[in-house]
């Protein structure tokens, strides 16, 4: 087959032929993209206002907000214009934009779960030494490190997966994904960025495990508190993170270790979703479901409780002044 490495754009996979269900697809990436992107914003100002939620865990909370809104900003939208327009090609370069930002934003985001994990840990099991680890310059170069790390990540795997000569410009997936890219590839070069992935998937297993062995010593901590109270409210801490975790590495591996297929299917769409969007769309439901500092922060925002608050009295001298 002759290269096309030149190739200006790809094409995308068409979600249907049927005018009708373009737009129908165009109306439920319209609700997604927009309710995850107002679950997290609500995060993000919910704990900036509130004084009582700056904290190292909600300071991370915010990072990991924000890195949800970028995920969710990487192929939504373009997926939506898409639709819409009934145009289904991407060009070079934003085919490359987006597998960067998905790979800088979900390495970071899963970097940020591994430090919370380690926030929760020191919190529970050292809280007399928690201010002395969890101080305000460790969890800014923590943060910092994990976005760091992300950007050199996308950029490893950006770097090899188009440096691969293409035989074929058609991606049988809605947005620019790498195995569906690889399958393009007409050298051994792909191979290379396949042991990328296998290496991301080892340090990803590492740092679940990381996580889960912090949650063994945590939950054992939890069992000799004497306090019932206690326990209830560092649990009201904890599980929202572990479901965002485990919502995070299950979809991940649900979709990537699913049987190869010569050709593209709505269930590979479904699978992309699941692990592609599904997480940034729920994360903040999950936060504010069970945990009850962010559902009061939430509650004050929409009674406008970071404004001074006027009193009975105040109210009625105006009415009757």
């Amino acid at each position: 087959m002759p290269s096309l490495n030149t190739t200006s754009e790809f094409l995308l996979l068409e979600f249907s032929d049927t005018r009708e269900l373009q737009i129908l697809h165009f109306f439920v990436f319209l609700v997604i993209y927009l309710t995850a992107v107002t679950g997290n914003l609500l995060i993000v100002v919910a704990v900036a206002f509130d004084h009582h939620l700056h904290t190292p865990m909600y300071f991370f909370l915010i990072n990991l907000a924000v890195l949800d809104l970028g995920i969710v900003s990487v192929m939504v939208p373009k997926a939506m214009a898409n639709s819409l327009l009934n145009i289904w090609s991407i060009s070079y370069s934003g085919c490359v934009a987006q597998v960067f930002f998905y790979f800088f934003l979900g390495g970071s985001d899963f970097a940020i779960l591994t430090l919370m994990a380690h926030d929760r840990y020191v919190a529970i099991c050292s809280p007399l030494q928690y201010e002395t680890i969890m101080h305000k310059g460790a969890c800014i170069q923590m943060a910092a490190s994990a976005w760091i790390t992300g950007i050199l990540y996308a950029t490893l795997h950006t770097s090899c997966t188009f440096a691969i000569t293409f035989c074929s410009n058609r991606i049988d997936q809605f947005f620019c994904e790498i195995p569906q890219i690889l399958k393009l590839s007409c050298s051994d070069l792909y191979l290379i960025e396949v042991g990328l992935l296998v290496l991301s998937f080892t340090i990803g297993g590492g740092c679940f495990i990381f996580i889960i062995i912090s949650y063994v010593q945590i939950f054992s901590t939890l069992l000799r508190m004497p306090s019932v109270q206690g326990q209830k409210k560092a649990l009201s801490t904890c599980i929202p993170h572990l479901i965002v975790v485990c919502l995070l590495v299950f979809t991940g591996v649900f979709a990537n270790l699913r049987p190869p297929a010569n050709t593209s299917s709505d269930l590979d769409i479904l699978f992309a979703v699941i692990y592609a969007i599904l997480p940034p769309l729920l994360n903040p439901f999950i936060y504010s479901m069970r945990n009850k500092e962010i559902k009061t922060a939430l509650l004050k925002l929409t009674d406008f409780g970071y404004f001074p608050q006027t009193t009975s009295c105040q109210v009625l001298q105006r009415k009757l002044g």
